[in-house]
């Protein structure tokens, strides 16, 4: 698997880089996940968690991520892994998660002025606040928030995202409007993480094409400038004879 990040480049955090900021993957996967709240009691009632108590939420949350992965395997965490405990709790949490993790920094994982990672960053091998990478010729931007309009938006990268605790309709829609935007959250994906695997194949199935870049928009407020239909697979010539209906 060939990895390249292209935006938000760690900083010491544990990565040997080469002079093009690209990685030697190895034998590996890439998952992501995003707001697992460990610790947070209230957030069993606030998204209706299907679990009895807050110990049950961690072991599960926990188990799931150990379950799929391996420990050379890569995890993204897209943000708020706790929230209110104290941090020695959130890190003997953290630890128990036994794959690679790199973070990118939600509003729970902040504190102070200005923000700083609440957590022991030698938990994780980098630690930011966006991130932009290419697997396997796809492409990637990560945020905690999702964003209207991302690099290469209507050029086929994928935004992926936490925060908002979605349901797995939300990724669902997404996909029928050809809007490239994928929650990683685990309210949205059975409280697990998402392989790389996964989402390539969610984006094959989820074509760019001319009413999608219509659909990211919002209409009287914010319109994408005109094009036709003829500038738009000119700009596209993999979409072949492909219409801008699909």
């Amino acid at each position: 698997m060939d990895v390249g990040f292209k935006k938000g480049k760690p900083m010491g955090l544990g990565i040997d880089w080469d002079h093009d900021g690209h990685v030697s993957t190895g034998d590996y996967m890439i998952y992501f996940t995003s707001d697992l709240h460990l610790g947070h009691k209230s957030i069993l009632h606030l998204q209706n968690r299907p679990f009895a108590d807050i110990e049950e939420m961690n072991d599960a949350i926990i188990h799931n991520i150990n379950d799929r992965t391996r420990a050379d395997d890569q995890l993204y965490i897209l943000g708020d892994i706790s929230h209110r405990v104290p941090a020695e709790t959130a890190n003997a949490l953290i630890r128990r998660i036994h794959c690679r993790k790199y973070l990118i920094l939600g509003n729970h994982d902040v504190a102070g002025s200005p923000p700083q990672c609440i957590y022991d960053t030698s938990l994780f091998q980098w630690v930011g606040n966006y991130l932009q990478m290419n697997v396997d010729g796809l492409e990637l931007v990560m945020m905690h928030y999702p964003m209207l309009s991302w690099p290469k938006t209507t050029s086929g990268s994928v935004m992926l995202h936490g925060h908002i605790h979605s349901r797995p309709e939300y990724n669902e829609e997404n996909h029928k409007a050809g809007i490239r935007r994928y929650d990683v959250g685990v309210d949205a994906n059975d409280y697990r993480p998402v392989s790389f695997d996964e989402i390539r194949a969610w984006a094959e199935n989820t074509p760019v094409s001319l009413q999608s870049r219509k659909n990211l928009y919002i209409p009287g407020v914010w319109q994408p400038e005109p094009i036709t239909e003829e500038q738009f697979h000119a700009e596209h010539p993999d979409l072949g004879d492909r219409r801008s209906n699909i």
